[in-house]
C-alpha cells in the first residue's frame, strides 16, 4: 500500500463528501447493506468461450436490444469503472462516522431525518417534495441518496460534536460588518512572480487608465482576469489571513488610487480602487436574528469538520482500491468533506445561497 503522498488527494476527495453533506440523512440500516454490497470485490460479467458476456440463472437481464440481452453484471461493472472509487470513499467515510456513533450508543431517528429536511426545505419556502424534486433535477440526487449521503452524515457529526455553539457579541458585529457594513470597488490583477508583479505595478502607477488592459495581459486569475480585473466588492472581515491584507490595503485606497503589492500566499496581488458603497443596514437589529443563525450554522459546520478530522486521523483505513492507507498511527488530511455536505445541505439546487452572496468580497487566489 502507498502511504507516503497520497494525504492531499486524499484529503481533497474527503473534504469535498464532507461539504456535500451539509444535510445528511440515511437510515443506518440501509447505509449498511450498501456498505455490505460494496465490500465485495466487483465480479466481471461472466463469460463464453468467445469471451462475450453471458447469461446464467442468477444473473438478471436489465435490457435487451434486438433479442441481445445486456446483463446486471455488464451494467455494474461499468457503472464501477465510472464512480467506484468516489462511491466507495463515500461509503468509506459514512463508515467512519457510523463506527463513532455505535461506539458511543449514538442513534439518528426516522423524525431526525424528516425533520432536518423540513428544516432545509423551509430555508428556502419549499416543501419537502419539492425540494427532493428540485435535488433530483439540479443534483441528481434522489431522496434516498440525500438522506443517506447528506442529511444522515450531518445529524451525525452534530452529534459527535456535542458542544453548543456560542455566538459572541463580537462575532455578530464582525458579521454584521461582513454581510452589511461598506464595501471597496475594487480591480485587481494577481501574478506570481515579484519581479515581474513590481514591474507591471509600475506601469499602473503611471498609467491608472491602463489598469485593466494590464489585468487582462498579466493577472493570473482566471475569473477576473477576463473582466480587466473586475471582482466582487471587498468587505470586511470577508476571509482568512491573507484575505485581511486585501481587505486592510482596500480600504486604505481613495477612488482611482493603485496599492502597492500585496502578497497573497505565494501570489502578488495590485488593487485599484473605484469607490465605496454605502451601508446597507445601519441598525444591527433588524438583521440580528439572521446574524445569529447564519453564524450557528458556520460554527457548527467548522466544528463537525474538526470532528471528522480527527475520527479520519484515529482511524485506519486501508483502500485496495486505490491502494492507498491512512490515518490510524498516520497523519492525513479530510479535504473538503464537510463543505460538499454544508453545499449540497442548505444550498438551493441551481442557485448560489443568497447569504454567501451576502458574505461575498473574498479575494480569489490560485494555490
Amino acid at each position: 500500500m502507498s502511504e507516503g503522498t497520497h494525504s492531499t488527494t486524499v484529503g481533497s476527495r474527503t473534504t469535498s463528501w464532507i461539504k456535500m453533506i451539509g444535510g445528511t440523512a440515511i437510515l443506518i440500516a440501509g447505509a449498511a447493506v450498501m456498505i455490505q454490497i460494496f465490500r465485495a470485490e466487483p465480479a466481471a460479467a461472466p463469460t463464453d468461450a468467445s469471451g462475450k458476456a453471458s447469461l446464467n440463472a442468477s444473473t438478471p437481464t436489465l435490457a435487451s436490444v434486438n433479442g441481445k440481452p445486456i446483463p446486471y453484471d455488464v451494467v455494474a461493472r461499468e457503472c464501477f469503472d465510472r464512480i467506484g472509487k468516489e462511491v466507495l470513499e463515500n461509503m468509506i467515510n459514512r463508515t467512519i462516522i457510523m463506527q463513532e456513533m455505535e461506539k458511543r450508543n449514538l442513534s439518528i431517528t426516522e423524525a431526525e431525518l424528516n425533520q432536518e429536511v423540513l428544516k432545509i426545505a423551509k430555508r428556502f419556502n419549499l416543501p419537502p417534495d419539492t425540494w427532493y424534486q428540485m435535488l433530483q433535477a439540479e443534483r441528481d440526487l434522489s431522496p434516498v441518496q440525500y438522506r443517506r449521503d447528506v442529511i444522515w452524515p450531518m445529524i451525525a457529526l452534530r452529534k459527535l460534536a456535542g458542544e453548543e455553539i456560542q455566538v459572541s457579541e463580537s462575532d455578530m458585529q464582525r458579521a454584521f460588518q461582513r454581510n452589511y457594513g461598506p464595501r471597496v470597488r475594487v480591480r485587481m490583477i494577481m501574478m506570481d512572480n515579484f519581479r515581474r508583479a513590481g514591474e507591471v505595478w509600475e506601469q499602473a502607477k503611471r498609467n491608472p487608465e491602463e489598469f485593466e488592459r494590464l489585468a487582462r495581459d498579466h493577472s493570473i486569475e482566471p475569473n477576473s482576469k477576463s473582466l480587466g480585473g473586475s471582482i466582487p466588492p471587498i468587505s470586511r472581515y470577508s476571509g482568512n489571513a491573507d484575505n485581511r491584507a486585501v481587505e486592510d490595503a482596500a480600504f486604505r485606497l481613495k477612488p482611482n488610487e493603485i496599492s502597492g503589492l500585496i502578497q497573497v500566499g505565494s501570489n502578488y496581488v495590485i488593487l485599484k480602487c473605484e469607490g465605496h458603497t454605502k451601508q446597507v443596514v445601519t441598525d444591527i437589529s433588524e438583521v440580528s436574528e439572521q446574524l445569529y443563525d447564519q453564524l450557528t450554522e458556520e460554527k457548527t459546520q467548522e466544528r463537525i469538520a474538526q470532528v471528522f478530522d480527527n475520527l479520519k486521523k484515529q482511524t485506519r483505513v486501508d483502500n485496495y482500491l486505490t491502494n492507498i492507507s491512512s490515518g490510524g498511527n498516520k497523519t492525513t488530511q479530510t479535504g473538503n468533506y464537510t463543505n460538499k455536505i454544508q453545499q449540497t445541505g442548505t444550498t438551493l439546487p441551481g442557485t448560489k445561497n443568497n447569504r454567501v452572496k451576502q458574505a461575498a468580497g473574498t479575494v480569489p487566489t490560485t494555490r
